[in-house]
């Protein structure tokens, strides 16, 4: 193939292999890693703290969406979003840590998004689903 300036170059299978030799070890850093995964814990850190910072609205938190007891169960998710994210970042059962964010996120979901309590029941889950599908791409 030619390119600009009378350029050589070989298939798209040697550039592809040529891009991947030069990004393999800036993507495979342990540094860079690490960071990635905060970015992905950073919520449930961010929303852990906030709560243990601000006790009284995390209790009025699980009061709003109905949870009783309030105050255990405002314990339990701090405890689980910082636990479980510390799980990712430190490598240490991270798959458990994985896996305890996902299902404490479907099951946040599910309760505070009351689309079928709605008058407007199948417009919300319409919109739920599409949202859905937009995410899976």
């Amino acid at each position: 193939m030619r390119l600009l300036g009378g350029v050589t170059m070989g298939s798209p299978d040697a550039l592809n292999a040529t891009v991947a030799t030069w990004l393999a070890p800036v993507f495979s850093a342990p540094a860079l890693r690490w960071i990635a995964l905060l970015f992905l814990c950073s919520a449930y850190l961010q929303g852990g703290l906030t709560k243990a910072f601000d006790f009284n609205a995390a209790i009025a938190e699980m009061k709003q969406f109905g949870l009783k007891p309030a105050a255990p169960l405002a314990v339990a998710v701090i405890a689980l979003e910082i636990g479980a994210s510390l799980l990712v970042l430190s490598g240490f059962f991270r798959w458990a840590g994985a896996l305890m964010l996902g299902g404490f996120t479907l099951s946040a979901t599910l309760l505070a998004n009351r689309f079928r309590d709605t008058p407007l029941r199948r417009y919300a889950t319409e919109i739920f689903v599409l949202r859905a599908s937009w995410s899976c791409r």
